[in-house]
C-alpha cells in the first residue's frame, strides 16, 4: 500500500489507530508538545489571539478554532491568559477539531470550567461560518505523507509490503509515476538515484485557507519542518520518548513527517489569504515576550523549572524546540500583520 495509506491507518483507524487508542502526551506518553512544557506557551498564544481579534475589528462573536488540540492544555492556558481582555472573552466561542475520543475526553475535562462555550467537531468544515481565528500546533506533521523515490527508470511511488519473512518492508511501485518530474520545483529536477520526495495532499491546507478568508480572520501554524520544498525522507516514529522504526508495531507508535511550509503556504494563500513567515519558534516567542513572562513567573515559582522550560521552548540545541519548530501565520488582507511577524 502507499506510505500515506499506511500512515493514515496506523494513526486514525477507528479500532486500532494510534490516536483513537492512545493518550500520547506528557511524561507517561510518547512525546511532549510545547503546551505541555510550560504554561507560558499557551498564555502567549492566548494574548496573540486577543490581539488578532482586535485587528479584525473586535467582532462580537468570533470562533476560536484549534486543530488537533491534544489534551486541551494550550486552549486552557490561552483562555486563562485572556481574562485580562474581558471583551474578547465575552465574544469568543471555542471550536475544537478532534478525531480521537480519548483526547476529546481529556479536553472536556481540561475546559470544564473554561467560562466560554466549547464545541467539538470531527472536521474543520463542520465549524459554523463566521469570524474565525484558527490555531494548529503540531497538527500538520501528523497528516499522512506520500513518498516517491528516484530510480534510473524515473520516479516511483514508495509503498509498504509484507516481505518473505512476514515483516513490513518498503518497496516501490513497478511502473514509474507519469509526469511526476513536472510536479517538482525546478531546482529539484536533477536528483540522484535513491532520492526521496515527500508531499501531502492539500486538502487540510485549502480548508484552512478558505476558513481564514471566509471568516476575515487569521490562522497560526506551529510545527516542525522546513521552510523550502526539498528532497529527503522525514517519516519517523516515536514511542516512549524515543525514535523507533516506523514499520514496527503499527498503531502503537506515533508517526509524523516534517511539514513543508513552502507547500503549505502555497495552498493556504491560494484561497485568498496573506502568509507571514515561517520564522523560528524561538524568534516568535521572544517577540511575544516569553522572556519577560518567565521573569515574572520566577518571582512566585520554581526558578530552575521555569528556566528549563524556557530553554526547551526557545533553545537552539538539538533537543530544544526553538530552531526546529517554525511558526507561520495567515490572515485576511483586512487584518494586517499579525503580532510576532513585524519586520
Amino acid at each position: 500500500m502507499p506510505v500515506a495509506e499506511y500512515m493514515a491507518l496506523c494513526l486514525f483507524d477507528p479500532t486500532h489507530g494510534y490516536y483513537t487508542t492512545h493518550d500520547p502526551f506528557g511524561a507517561r506518553g510518547d512525546f511532549i508538545t510545547a503546551p505541555e512544557v510550560s504554561q507560558m506557551f499557551g498564555e502567549l498564544i492566548g494574548l496573540w489571539v486577543s490581539a488578532v481579534w482586535k485587528q479584525m475589528g473586535a467582532p462580537e462573536n468570533v470562533r476560536l478554532i484549534e486543530l488537533g488540540p491534544g489534551r486541551g492544555t494550550m486552549m486552557q492556558d490561552a483562555l486563562r491568559a485572556v481574562k485580562i481582555v474581558p471583551a474578547f472573552r465575552a465574544a469568543v466561542v471555542v471550536h475544537l477539531v478532534e478525531a480521537s475520543p480519548l483526547l476529546q475526553a481529556q479536553q472536556e475535562k481540561a475546559l470544564d470550567d473554561a467560562g466560554v462555550p466549547v464545541f467539538w467537531h470531527a472536521a474543520l468544515a463542520e465549524v459554523p461560518k463566521g469570524p474565525a481565528i484558527v490555531l494548529a500546533n503540531e497538527f500538520f506533521d501528523a497528516l499522512p505523507v506520500n513518498q516517491a523515490i528516484k530510480t534510473d527508470r524515473g520516479w516511483h511511488e514508495r509503498r509498504i509490503q509484507i516481505d518473505s519473512t512476514d515483516q513490513l518492508a518498503f518497496t516501490i511501485a513497478h511502473e514509474p509515476m507519469p509526469f511526476f518530474q513536472t510536479l517538482l520545483p525546478p531546482d529539484l529536477h536533477a536528483p540522484r538515484v535513491g532520492a526521496i520526495f515527500e508531499w501531502r495532499a492539500d486538502t487540510e491546507a485549502i480548508d484552512l485557507g478558505r476558513r481564514v478568508a471566509d471568516g476575515r480572520g487569521a490562522a497560526l501554524v506551529i510545527d516542525y519542518g522546513h521552510t523550502q520544498t526539498g528532497l529527503g525522507e522525514t517519516l519517523q516514529a516515536v514511542g516512549q520518548h524515543a525514535y523507533a522504526d516506523p514499520l514496527t508495531l503499527p498503531g502503537s507508535l506515533d508517526l509524523t513527517a516534517h511539514v513543508d511550509f513552502q507547500s503549505l503556504a502555497r495552498a493556504v494563500e491560494a484561497m485568498g489569504t496573506i502568509g507571514f513567515g515561517p520564522i523560528e519558534q524561538s524568534l516568535f516567542l521572544r517577540r511575544l515576550g516569553i522572556e519577560q513572562r518567565a521573569a515574572a513567573l520566577k518571582a512566585t515559582a520554581n526558578s530552575t523549572a521555569i528556566d528549563q522550560a524556557l530553554t526547551r521552548l526557545i533553545g537552539q540545541s538539538r533537543t530544544a524546540m526553538g530552531e526546529l519548530f517554525k511558526v507561520a501565520a495567515f490572515a485576511h488582507p483586512s487584518v494586517g500583520v499579525p503580532p510576532g511577524f513585524e519586520i
